[in-house]
C-alpha cells in the first residue's frame, strides 16, 4: 500500500485523535509489533526442519 501522505502528516493526524482512540491505536500497534517479533523469532526455531536429513519424516509410504 502506497500513499502520498508524509510521516509528519500522519503524526499530526494521530496526535489529533481523542485520547481514547489514541490509546486504542497504541494497543493495536503494540500488538502487531509483538506478533511480528514473535513470528520472526519462531522462524529461527524451525530452520533445522529445512535440513535434507529431516526429509525422512516426510515419507508418505509408511
Amino acid at each position: 500500500m502506497t500513499s502520498n501522505i508524509t510521516v509528519a502528516e500522519l503524526k499530526q493526524m494521530i496526535f489529533n485523535l481523542p485520547l481514547k482512540e489514541l490509546i486504542a491505536l497504541d494497543a493495536e500497534i503494540s500488538e502487531k509489533i509483538a506478533s511480528q517479533a514473535m513470528m520472526q523469532l519462531a522462524e529461527t526455531g524451525f530452520q533445522e526442519w529445512n535440513e535434507p536429513a529431516e526429509e525422512i519424516y516426510n515419507d508418505e509410504s509408511a
